[in-house]
């Protein structure tokens, strides 16, 4: 109750502030007529881009395309940012901060099915495998808003009190460590420095729609690497050895009880899954290991590091009481996604006033992990949904993403040209150095 109490005085308060500092109302209507004029532009980008979609790290033709784009718009361009990374930067007429915007880039190895007039037909080797690929999580969507983003600024630059980055990333699917840490370290926030950045992501809810929260918005993503070394043996003998499959089973059984019986979910939501189980090759021989794969999620960083630790002592515990021995690897993936509580409450009056307040709506913390959250560990941030799941379809039976089905309503994406334009504008007129 008083974290949400603290939210509405906010928003209260940068709703005021706010009114007395924001943009010219002609400036705003600009934003508005600019969004339409590019919208063909963006339609056609997107479907380009949909039909050639590139998977994590390469993301050579999508990054030439955006590249090109910007500087046609007289951006300052930086490519190769952290790899396939495209930095452009839009210099405004007057003097001030600098906001950041952000899409990616990358697709996932998923087969789309025929029906789409630009469905893609890519195919590519993934782990050893020949994949389709597909912008089954509607990456390609976030390119063409951003890039027609890019065009409605640029035609009203020397208006901007301010600059405005926009950074293209690549391999944001490629956990664990994804394409924002690298682009990061190549300097993207930096020469000028970033003072704030926004971003979005297409969700399969109603068109049109803007979801937000303040405060943990995803959760942190870890990587689980569970090994179980035992005695291998005759299937008919298992008194001969250390069944490794009996103890990989009983760990297995043990990691649900750190969600159900030991972390304390009213504080915050986890999660503990194992996805993958291999061990032996044979009906009647126990073998000698087992491997397991998992993941693990949380909202609170302190949560995290207790389940990293409570996972570890389970697992060798349980495999010490039959003796057998687990080997336990957690690798560190996307941080919490946490958007800062002050800037969204600030910024909240800009998404009402773009798709109308009834179509705007708080949110609860969502198990999704996005690498987004690299950049907000480093500057303040906010990170929102945008629906694209068209009106003649429940959301509740609308594909999710990642799924061959996931469709996004182009009829979306002028409100995520607006929402994101106006979110930086707004911004920009909003603070002074």
């Amino acid at each position: 109750m008083k974290s949400l109490l603290s939210i509405t005085v906010l928003a209260f308060v940068g709703s005021t502030l706010f009114a007395q500092a924001g943009p010219p109302p002609a400036l705003r209507q600009d934003i508005d007529r600019r969004t339409q004029a590019v919208m063909d532009s963006v339609i056609a980008w997107r479907r380009n881009i949909h039909q050639h979609p590139e998977l994590s790290g390469q993301e050579v033709r999508t990054s030439a395309l955006v590249a090109e784009r910007l500087r046609a718009l007289g951006l300052e361009v930086r490519t190769e940012v952290g790899g396939h990374g495209v930095v452009g930067l839009l210099k405004g007429g007057k003097p001030g901060k600098v906001v950041a915007l952000r899409a990616d880039m990358d697709a996932l190895p998923v087969v789309e099915p025929p029906g789409l007039p630009f469905a893609s037909t890519v195919r590519t080797v993934y782990n050893g495998q020949d994949v389709g690929v597909m912008h089954a999580c509607g990456h390609d969507t976030h390119v063409a808003m951003l890039l027609g983003v890019a065009q409605v600024l640029a035609g009203i630059r020397a208006q901007l009190p301010g600059s405005v980055k926009f950074l293209f990333q690549p391999a944001e699917e490629q956990t664990p460590d994804g394409g924002a840490k690298p682009m990061i370290e190549a300097g993207a926030l930096e020469d000028p420095k970033v003072d704030a950045i926004f971003g979005l992501h297409v969700t399969p809810t109603r068109v049109g729609t803007l979801q937000y929260r303040g405060g943990p918005f995803m959760a942190s993503a870890d990587n689980l690497l569970i090994v179980v070394h035992g005695k291998q043996t005759h299937g008919a003998k298992p008194w001969g050895g250390v069944d490794p499959i009996v103890v990989a089973s009983q760990i297995v059984l043990g990691l649900q009880t750190i969600i159900s019986r030991q972390a304390d979910l009213v504080q915050a939501p986890a999660i503990v899954t194992i996805g993958v189980m291999r061990g032996g090759v044979r009906f009647n021989i126990i073998p000698d290991s087992v491997v397991m794969e998992g993941t693990i999620r949380a909202m609170d960083e302190t949560m995290r590091r207790d389940i990293h630790a409570r996972i570890k002592r389970t697992a060798e515990s349980i495999a010490q009481s039959a003796g057998a021995t687990a080997t336990v690897t957690i690798e560190d993936g996307y941080p919490v996604t946490v958007n800062d509580p002050t800037l969204t409450a600030r910024m909240l009056p800009t998404l009402q006033r773009v798709a109308g307040p009834e179509r705007v709506t708080e949110i609860p913390p969502a198990t999704w992990s996005e690498d987004f959250s690299r950049f907000e560990e480093k500057v303040p941030g906010m990170f929102f949904n945008l629906g694209v799941t068209p009106d003649s379809i429940d959301p509740a039976k609308a594909a999710p993403n990642h799924s061959p089905l996931f469709f996004a309503d182009e009829a979306a994406f002028p409100t995520g040209v607006r929402a994101l334009a106006n979110l930086a504008v707004d911004y920009l007129y909003g603070t002074k150095r």
